[in-house]
């Protein structure tokens, strides 16, 4: 793939969220969502990219299964596409929250975006690990439902038929598409060693080291929230989550 269709897609994609952001300003909002506007809009834009990408991404693999059997060579336009559009959202979502928040209450996510950008960024130029990037991005499958618990949270609803099916769904879906996905990535890493050059192995083994922590935090927190009993200090402490 040239270098020119890769910063096309990634432009593309980064002025398509741009658009979709404005287009969520446009739309009604929950008077209770009105305090946080702006991360009523990051987190429906967000959606929106799970959205797709978590389509996409299933969708790769059964266009070509080829890819789950080689991870680092081969690869269909159609993924590269997925994996370039994908790094055009991180880049979109980290210049809205430098631009919108204060570094200390979104540094650990600004960090995760710097990473995916970078690993992504290395799969779409090199053309190799594409498969590995689509697996990764198979995550955004539970998105949809982390980020639709934030909107029903946003929009007052806490409780409910409709909040405790998307808890279960959520939690299921990320033991499934985040955990298990990750340590399978681990894995197949450790087993494919000396097929990676030291320069990804590397990049590769600090960024699953990093989602790996971060998973099993918000994993937590999430099974603490809506799961566990707590006292009134927890649960209004992770009201925001």
């Amino acid at each position: 793939m040239e270098l020119s269709s890769v910063i096309l897609t990634t432009g593309g994609s980064v002025t398509f969220f741009s658009l979709v952001n404005a287009g969520v300003r446009s739309l009604p909002m929950p008077e209770s969502a009105h305090r946080n506007a702006w991360k009523w809009r990051n987190i429906a834009t967000s959606f929106v990219h799970s959205f797709i990408t978590a389509i996409w991404a299933v969708l790769c693999f059964f266009h070509h299964p080829q890819m789950a059997e080689d991870l680092i060579e081969t690869f269909s336009v159609f993924s590269h596409a997925l994996v370039s559009f994908s790094i055009g959202y991180f880049i979109y979502d980290f210049s809205d929250m430098v631009l919108n928040q204060k570094i200390n209450a979104s540094w650990e996510l600004l960090f995760h975006h710097t990473v995916v950008i970078a690993c992504f960024g290395l799969s779409v130029i090199s053309c190799n690990y594409v498969g590995f990037a689509v697996v990764a991005l198979l995550v955004e499958i539970n998105s949809v439902f982390l980020h639709l618990r934030q909107m029903l949270r946003m929009s007052g609803i806490s409780a409910g038929t409709m909040y405790r099916v998307n808890s279960i769904i959520n939690l299921g879906t990320y033991v499934v598409f985040r955990i298990n996905t990750l340590a399978w990535m681990t894995r197949w890493l450790v087993l494919n060693r000396d097929k990676v050059p030291l320069v990804a192995y590397t990049l590769g083994s600090v960024g699953m080291a990093i989602m790996t922590v971060m998973n099993i935090v918000l994993f937590y927190r999430l099974l603490r929230s809506d799961f566990l009993k707590t006292s009134t200090r927890e649960t209004k402490k992770d009201k925001d989550m």
